[in-house]
């Protein structure tokens, strides 16, 4: 069965939290010339059609595209994913967190291509792909992702866990391979 095009997907990348073990915003380090933001937009628009940015408008964000604001005071990854679910034009989003910089475009449409019912994650649950059916266990009040959908079919994909990395502070940032 063939993936998904990119029309049929839309790129959900997660602007993040307080960035409290970071020291500064995540979305506005810089990695091999480009912030991180600016990265996980362009890694979105090598596999959909439609992205969007969601995070916290008032936080002073100054970046190249515009930015979905959650509407949440609530700083937890959840709030995103589900704002974005919300307002995505197509059924099937990939999700990238903007702290994990060494994600692909082939990665994301793995995810894409494996959800067939409610998601798929490389190691979970984020990076991954979420259908807006997902959305019900998502609000139920669980304010983690993985508790949220404990209830639901989900498989994980094995995927190169330095692809993975999840960056947390500027020392884990400049830790990763050029790529």
């Amino acid at each position: 069965m063939p993936g998904p095009t990119p029309g049929e997907l839309t790129g959900l990348l997660l602007l993040g939290g307080a960035s409290s073990r970071f020291g500064s915003p995540k979305a506005l380090a810089h990695l091999h010339g480009e912030t991180l933001a600016e990265r996980g937009w362009r890694t979105l628009g090598e596999v959909c059609a439609r992205r969007l940015a969601v995070g916290k408008r008032d936080d002073g964000l100054s970046l190249p595209f515009p930015i979905l604001d959650d509407g949440s005071d609530v700083r937890a990854p959840i709030v995103g994913l589900i704002a974005g679910l919300r307002a995505a034009p197509t059924d099937l989003c990939v999700v990238l967190p903007v702290d994990c910089p060494l994600v692909t475009g082939a990665m994301l449409l793995e995810l894409a291509g494996a959800c067939r019912d409610v998601a798929r994650f490389q190691r979970g649950p984020l990076p991954g792909a979420f259908r807006r059916t997902a959305l019900s266990a998502l609000e139920s009040g669980e304010m983690a992702i993985h508790a949220a959908i404990s209830g639901l079919e989900v498989a994980i994909l094995e995927a190169d866990p330095g692809r993975l990395a999840n960056v947390n502070t500027p020392q884990e940032l400049e830790a990763l391979p050029v790529t």
